[in-house]
């Protein structure tokens, strides 16, 4: 079994500010504010949570499974 990465940098694609974010490890997050800008950013279509979307790393449930 692989070993889940537990955290991820999010990058707002309105602003560019990037900040590590720990990740629920048996859940997505649908929704996720900037820091800088305070956008409301939401998951793009076709993405389970903000992390899959804006993230460096996929969330863990995509990691364990390849899919939310």
């Amino acid at each position: 079994m692989n070993e889940v990465i537990g955290e991820s940098l999010i990058t707002c694609p309105e602003c560019g500010f990037v900040k590590c974010e720990s990740m629920p490890k048996d859940a997505c997050r649908f929704f996720y504010q900037c820091n800088q800008c305070k956008t409301q950013l939401r998951p793009k279509p076709g993405d389970c949570c903000v992390f899959c979307s804006y993230g460096s790393v996929k969330c863990p449930p995509v990691q364990l499974t390849g899919r939310c």
